[in-house]
């Protein structure tokens, strides 16, 4: 039921939205007025987003799988290409200069038709995520490099019009929906207006100083964004003050949603630009319900690291390349990426090992993981994370039963290690006296974080540890018909690990009481 004030902005958004009859065209203005956000339970106020709850789907499905994927692989140079390759002396410019030119005269622009994806095949890719365990796949939507990869209305730099000439966004959702995994998108949009203020920038030194690089040719505006003074940096200036883009941002943002209705929107920091991001979260909500019967079916994530507005709420907490401490009252992401964010030649890997530990501790605490697999520019896969995938899918065939459509228990864990918490702390070092719990029905899940030799002892399950007032009556190891030796002691309950296990990187003890 809506009150007397979430009608009121209702009307508001829907009077602008009358004024935007361009907006339906192709190549629509993007600072025309917002068109009206979606009628239904959810309007643009705090009040009214507290109102969400998290579906069940998405607790259900533990493990997502990521593209974060566009134009910036093609250097094959890591993250934030097309702001650093601006920045004199920083490694990327230095790369860019002998690769492709000075940025005076080749710029950002110059890579996009470099990327042309041409050896990307979704649907073969969706499968051996679908393999590895993933639940949900999401596809990059538009980076901080302000290009979008779909087939955006209001936005001319787009793959559709250049580069792979593709939609990215259509393909990946139609790969995901055949291999039965729910789609997201992700958007990095908000950002980008004072990010990619470098391209308006000078050589300070050398033999071209003061020679503007190509972001200060007006007729690039719309990719480099108008010349203006809004400075870039961690934190509060994060999403520019300009109303001008904080309209572009709808505009473009509601367009991704409407043309592809994904179940899974991410955006990279808090809900930008207070009333006008509250109105996208809005109507995506309920325009999801509208497409679901009237049930709620999305899932928004949003990080609280002093960008953008936060409320805990309104959608999912997520945390960028680090856990929680502890278990959450609710549910919670963590995103990282086995690698670098696009790919990057040299870049260390997670090994499956430390993505399997980071799951388990991750799950057992209410959490998922959404995970990077990196892409070559052509969309094939590296080496490393191809084989890390067929590692993945080997051990959730095993070990799966414990991850998905599980729940956390009593507590999350045990063990001599105390794991970092908060964003950018992912380096957490286990030992195979860590063990992570879940549950499912009447069943208690023990996931050991390495691979144990001789005994388990899990403490919390002695007899005098008070933690359950039920006897242990079975335990089992997942992917294993030997019977277990094992007993139920005062001080733990101890566990004879047999000669062979039937899975790398942990084992899994069934118990049932």
């Amino acid at each position: 039921m809506l009150n007397s004030r979430s009608l009121r902005y209702l009307l508001r958004f829907a009077l602008l939205g009358c004024c935007s009859l361009a907006g339906a065209l192709r190549g629509a203005d993007p600072l025309s007025p917002p068109e009206p956000i979606a009628a239904g339970t959810f309007a643009p106020t705090v009040e009214s987003l507290r109102q969400y709850q998290t579906p069940e789907w998405f607790r259900d499905a533990k493990f997502g799988i990521w593209a974060h994927w566009g134009p910036q692989a093609v250097p094959r140079q890591g993250d934030w290409y097309a702001r650093q390759m601006y920045l004199q002396g920083h490694p990327q410019y230095e790369h860019h200069l002998k690769t492709y030119g000075h940025p005076s005269k080749h710029g950002y622009k110059d890579i996009i038709p470099l990327w042309k994806a041409e050896k990307w095949d979704p649907d073969a890719l969706m499968a051996l995520y679908a393999k590895a365990g993933a639940k949900y796949f999401v596809s990059m939507g538009v980076h901080h490099d302000n290009f979008d990869l779909w087939n955006s209305k209001f936005h001319r730099w787009n793959s559709v019009a250049m580069g792979p000439h593709r939609d990215v966004v259509g393909e990946w959702k139609q790969a995901a929906v055949h291999a039965g995994l729910r789609f997201g998108v992700s958007e990095h949009l908000g950002p980008s207006y004072a990010w990619f203020s470098p391209s308006h920038g000078w050589d300070q030194y050398g033999p071209t100083p003061g020679v503007p690089y190509d972001g200060a040719d007006p007729t690039n505006a719309d990719l480099y964004h108008p010349e203006h003074n809004e400075p870039f940096h961690w934190g509060r200036s994060w999403y520019a003050t300009d109303e001008k883009w904080h309209r572009e941002w709808f505009n473009r943002i509601k367009d991704l949603v409407d043309q592809h209705h994904p179940d899974f929107l991410y955006t990279d920091g808090g809900i930008p630009f207070e009333e006008t991001g509250r109105s996208l979260l809005a109507h995506f909500y309920n325009s999801n319900c509208a497409a679901h019967g009237g049930k709620n079916e999305a899932v928004y994530t949003f990080k609280d690291m002093g960008t953008g507005e936060v409320i805990p709420e309104a959608g999912v907490l997520d945390v960028e390349r680090g856990v929680m401490p502890g278990i959450q009252p609710r549910p919670w992401q963590t995103d990282t990426s086995i690698g670098d964010w696009f790919y990057s030649d040299g870049f260390k890997y997670k090994t499956t090992t430390d993505v399997v530990h980071m799951l388990a501790d991750i799950v057992s605490k209410n959490g998922n993981l959404l995970l990077n697999v990196v892409l070559y520019a052509d969309g094939s896969l590296p080496p490393e994370p191809r084989e890390f995938l067929g590692e993945m899918a080997a051990w959730m065939t095993v070990n799966g039963e414990a991850i998905h459509g599980t729940r956390p228990w009593k507590i999350f864990g045990e063990g001599p290690t105390v794991a970092a918490s908060g964003h950018f702390k992912e380096d957490t070092v286990y030992t195979p006296q860590d063990i992570r719990f879940t549950t499912k029905a009447d069943a208690l899940y023990a996931i050991t974080l390495g691979v144990p030799e001789g005994e388990v002892r899990i403490k919390c399950l002695g007899r005098d540890a008070k933690l359950s007032d039920k006897t242990v009556q079975t335990v089992r190891l997942l992917g294993s018909s030997e019977k277990l030796t094992w007993s139920q002691q005062a001080e733990a309950l101890v566990i004879t690990v047999p000669s062979s296990l039937p899975s790398q990187h942990s084992a899994t003890f069934k118990i049932e009481f």
